[in-house]
């Protein structure tokens, strides 16, 4: 037993179609969506320290990077089925809590079993580096499926995962980073020409104001 199998498992990661269904201009894996995570949370966090927060940055790179990686267990479930109920959420939570607990006690050495549980379980707490964790999940579920509003993809999911996402990252508005990025990198992104334009901002500006 080592660490071959969690190695191995990267690979998986670059399998797995994130949202799978969804995204039809640019498809996106768990691997890179975990990636882009990692350098969005990095981001976050030189804003917060900018602003005089102090950040664990050991623990935020390691939330951020692991933050998906039981998905090669349970694969990315769409959304909509995900959140059908809170039951189906928490029975899918408990496979897939189940499924890691027994990779890591039989994949993982002893040695390191402890510092893998602490990876690889829910990373979004309340803790500094979870909450950025948190905002730079759905900040780059913002870009994703703005890709694919810009590209005139007819489908309502992408606006409505857009919304969703601004609504998540409000909810962390007390964070100096997510005050930063509603003022200064947001509007930056908006600024793009795109079929319909006028009437997604006054309904994107009236969820922000």
């Amino acid at each position: 037993m080592g660490l071959n199998e969690f190695i191995l498992g990267l690979n998986n990661l670059e399998k797995i179609t994130r949202a799978p269904g969804f995204f039809k201009f640019t498809e996106h894996t768990v691997a890179a969506h975990s990636y882009r995570v990692a350098s969005i949370a990095q981001v976050l966090g030189d804003i917060e320290e900018n602003q005089g927060v102090s950040i664990d940055w050991k623990t935020l790179y390691e939330k951020s990077l692991n933050h998906d990686y039981t998905e090669r267990f349970i694969g990315d479930i769409k959304t909509p089925v995900k959140y059908a109920s809170k039951e189906l959420r928490g029975m899918l939570q408990t496979v897939e809590e189940k499924m890691t607990d027994e990779f890591i006690n039989q994949e993982i050495p002893e040695a390191f079993q402890e510092i893998y549980r602490r990876r690889l379980f829910e990373g979004k707490d309340e803790s500094v580096e979870g909450e950025i964790l948190a905002v730079a999940d759905k900040v780059d579920l913002l870009y994703e499926s703005f890709e694919e509003i810009i590209k005139n993809n007819p489908e309502s999911v992408y606006k409505e995962m857009f919304v969703e996402s601004i609504h998540t990252i409000k909810e962390y508005g007390h964070r100096p980073s997510v005050q930063y990025f509603f003022q200064e990198i947001f509007p930056e992104l908006l600024n793009r020409d795109f079929y319909g334009r006028e009437v997604f901002l006054e309904s994107v500006y009236k969820i922000i104001d």
